[in-house]
Order: C-alpha cells, then sequence, then structure tokens
C-alpha cells in the first residue's frame, strides 16, 4: 500500500470518526435540551391555564363540585382555542376540583389517560408527558399532556437535519483529503519518477531545490551516494586507461627486442620461446587496446551537438580490416545518409569490436555481413555454431568468451553493451541467423538525428 492511500485513508477515517462522534453527542445533547423545553413549555401553560380557568368559573359561578356538561362547551373552547393557537392539537388538557370531577378539558382530550392529581410536578407514562399543579387554595388542579411520539418526530427530524449534511460533507471531505495528501506528496512522486526515469550510467545529483524539508535529508544522502559512486567509477575509469597507456610503450619495446631475440638466434628452442613472448605481448596489447575502449566507453563523450552522416566511418573501419588482410568482410550501406548525433569515434569502436568478434568466433572461411538500414539499425552476421541463451547473456560480461581456449580478452560485447547502455541503445543478440539453421546475428539500433 502506498504512502498515499496510508495518508488519505488515516486521515479520512479519522475525520469521519469524529464527524460521528460529534455528530453523536451533540444530538444526545440537542435530546436533553428538547426535553427540558418541552417540559418548561408544559409547566408555562398550566400555570397560565389555571388563573384563566378560575376567573371564567368566578364570572359564570360555575360551581366547583359540578362534573363538565353539554353547555360548558362553549366555555371550553375558548381555553381550548386560547391554548390551540400557540400549542396545537399536541398538547392536552384537563381540569379537575378538588374531589377529581372534570371540570375542563381541551379538545379531543381522553381523561382515562390523565391519571388523578397526587402532586405538583411531572409525571410520565408509557405514552405521555404530562404535568400537573394546582390552585392556591387547591379547589382546582389541572393535568397537561404532551404525546411521547410527537417529541419523539420532532426529535427525528432534527436528527435527520444533523445527520444529512454530515451524508453530504463527510464524502466531500474524504475527496478533499485525498487532493490535499495528494498535492502534498507530489514532490515525493517527483523524487520518485526522477530516480525511476533515471538511467543506469546517469550520476548527476538530485535537484532538492524545491524538496521539502522532510525530504532534503533523503535527497542529501542519495547524492551523497551518487558522488561516492562517481568518485569511485572516475577512478576505475582513470586507472584503466592509465594502466592501458602506459602498457603501450614498454609491451611495444618488449615485443621488439623478442622479434630482435628471436631474429638474432639460431637456436630453435630461444626462437620459439621469443616467438611465445612476442604472442603473450601482442594479447596483452590487444587487452591494454580493449581497457582503454571501455574506458572510453564508459567515461567520454558519446553524443555530440551536431549531426554527422555513419556511413563513412563504417567503410573506414572495414578499410582498415581489409589492409590487414581480412577481406572476410561485406558491408552493405543505405544510399541516402543516416545522420546521427553518436560521436564518430564511439561508433568506430562499437563497429570495430562487432567485426572483431564475428570475425573471430565465426566460422574461419565464412563471410562476415554487415549491414546498416535507413532506420539506424546496424546488423553483423557470421556464419559458425549456435549459441544458447545462456551463453549470449555471459557474452555480454566483462572478460567472458565463448570459447575457453580462443585468443581474445572478452572485453568486446562489455564495450558494446557499455556504449548502448550510456545511448539508450539496445543490443539483440539472435542465434541461429534469421531464416538460417546456424550462426550467429548481433543488432543495434543506434540513435538517429
Amino acid at each position: 500500500m502506498s504512502l498515499q492511500t496510508r495518508l488519505a485513508l488515516a486521515i479520512g477515517l479519522s475525520v469521519t470518526v469524529l464527524w460521528l462522534v460529534a455528530a453523536a453527542v451533540t444530538a444526545q445533547r440537542l435530546g436533553g435540551e428538547m426535553e427540558e423545553v418541552f417540559d418548561d413549555g408544559l409547566k408555562a401553560t398550566a400555570q397560565r391555564l389555571i388563573p384563566i380557568v378560575r376567573h371564567d368559573l368566578r364570572e359564570r359561578h360555575f360551581p366547583m363540585g359540578n362534573q363538565k356538561n353539554e353547555d360548558s362547551e362553549d366555555d371550553d373552547g375558548e381555553i381550548h382555542n386560547r391554548q390551540e393557537a400557540r400549542y396545537g392539537e399536541n398538547v392536552t388538557f384537563i381540569v379537575r376540583d378538588r374531589v377529581g370531577n372534570v371540570l375542563f378539558a381541551s379538545r379531543g382530550a381522553d381523561a382515562s389517560l390523565f391519571p388523578p392529581f397526587t402532586r405538583r410536578g411531572f409525571l410520565r407514562t408509557a405514552t405521555s408527558q404530562l404535568y400537573y399543579d394546582a390552585s392556591l387554595d387547591g379547589n382546582l388542579t389541572i393535568a397537561v399532556s404532551e404525546p411521547l411520539e410527537h417529541r419523539l418526530q420532532l426529535f427525528n427530524k432534527m436528527l435527520l437535519g444533523l445527520v444529512l449534511p454530515l451524508i453530504l460533507v463527510i464524502p466531500f471531505s474524504l475527496v478533499v483529503i485525498i487532493l490535499a495528501v495528494r498535492g502534498s506528496l507530489r514532490p515525493v512522486h517527483g523524487l520518485r519518477d526522477e530516480l525511476a526515469h533515471r538511467g543506469a550510467q546517469d550520476l548527476s545529483p538530485l535537484q532538492n531545490d524545491t524538496l521539502p524539508s522532510e525530504l532534503r535529508p533523503i535527497s542529501a544522502g542519495i547524492n551523497q551516494l551518487l558522488n561516492r559512486l562517481t568518485a569511485a567509477f572516475i577512478a576505475e575509469r582513470a586507472f584503466a586507461a592509465n594502466a592501458a597507456h602506459e602498457l603501450r610503450t614498454p609491451v611495444a619495446g618488449a615485443i621488439a627486442q623478442a622479434q630482435r631475440i628471436r631474429a638474432e638466434t639460431t637456436e630453435v628452442s630461444t626462437g620459439q620461446r621469443a616467438t611465445e613472448i612476442e604472442v603473450t605481448l601482442k594479447r596483452l596489447m590487444r587487452t591494454s587496446e580493449k581497457l582503454m575502449q571501455l574506458a572510453r566507453a564508459e567515461g567520454g563523450r558519446l553524443q555530440g551537438d551536431a549531426l554527422s552522416d555513419i556511413r563513412p566511418v563504417l567503410e573506414m573501419i572495414v578499410k582498415d580490416f581489409t589492409r590487414v588482410g581480412e577481406g572476410r568482410i561485406v558491408l552493405t550501406l543505405p544510399s541516402d545518409p543516416v545522420p546521427s548525433r553518436l560521436d564518430p569515434d564511439a561508433i568506430g569502436i562499437l563497429f570495430r569490436n562487432l567485426l572483431e568478434n564475428a570475425l573471430k568466433h565465426g566460422a574461419q572461411d565464412g563471410m562476415v555481413e554487415a549491414t546498416l538500414q535507413i532506420d539506424g539499425m546496424l546488423c553483423v552476421a557470421n556464419d559458425g555454431s549456435v549459441l544458447s541463451t545462456e551463453t549470449m547473456d555471459r557474452l555480454m560480461k566483462r572478460f567472458e568468451r565463448g570459447d575457453r581456449n580462443m585468443i581474445g580478452s572478452g572485453l568486446g560485447l562489455s564495450i558494446i553493451k557499455a556504449i548502448a547502455d550510456r545511448t539508450g541503445m539496445h543490443v539483440n543478440v539472435i542465434s541461429p541467423r534469421p531464416m538460417k539453421r546456424e550462426g550467429v546475428q548481433v543488432q543495434v539500433k543506434l540513435p538517429l538525428g
């Protein structure tokens, strides 16, 4: 799981839980406040109705001990209308005398749902919340009732009004959190993408100017590691190049001395030893040259700013082989120029090593076919035994040879691969050759302008 997903889930779940907890606490407190408001309303209703009823009874000389009859319905209607204008039909009441006879009752009031008066205060039944009160002389008692169902309906409406905004706010908050986390982690994604798209040979330091303070130590640590690797590679390439360069003169002198000894001696054994020394020194010379080419491939500038045609370089390399007596190379070039920003020296090193490997490891009496296509595909093919996949992978490593008894340094394909890696090219070794049952073909897609 990515860091972005973890942060979004952690923050989103935390905010959601906090919203729900806050809503639950708010609903609980609002429920309690509503109960107090409703109870205060019942109490206020009872206290207001007692003087009104007492005044009406006194003016109409209504006997306190008689029950409410049909003739008193109009009197009760006046009281009912006064209260209904504010509380509607949800609040009902009845007025009793000292002995419990009903003197007044609101419209729709059922006396059986009003327990007898015992004391002033609140009383809750299974269906209603009631408030009891009495006149100062105790001759009149009043009971005001409100259905619990009505309170529940109002509470549900309040709760719905509280929850509905959360249903809209929570998803919107999650989207905002995801976008905010994604935006905050954009420098991390940039650092990741820069490292992911960086080539294996790119050891340039990372830019940390735009990174947040939390990522700068990481970038600084990576840059320190890249600097150490760069220094190590530079030292390695410098040592290889300097050693190869310094060996050329003494090795050339040693070869000359061995040739002189062989020419001046009359002993057969001494001449054979001089020949063996000369062969060994020439192998050392070739190895030093390959090491210099490898150092050039790994450390030199392989691409220039100007475009140059590839064809003359390939023709020159083939002529060099022809001058030393190697006439088994068949070069096929397109009629149109093939421009590339690849350095001509790098093209020469690449093509020369391809030809040397094909001549050395192919059939000794077979031809080596070199073809350059207009799209920059360079193919060098030779006849010979078929190579296995394991062998082809192994030949890309340094100092590896297909035949252990074959003379060579084992650096040819390593040099080719180093140039290809640094310039973004791909080396493809095919065995057997296309449309044939034997041989090896090496394909390199050269970068064009």
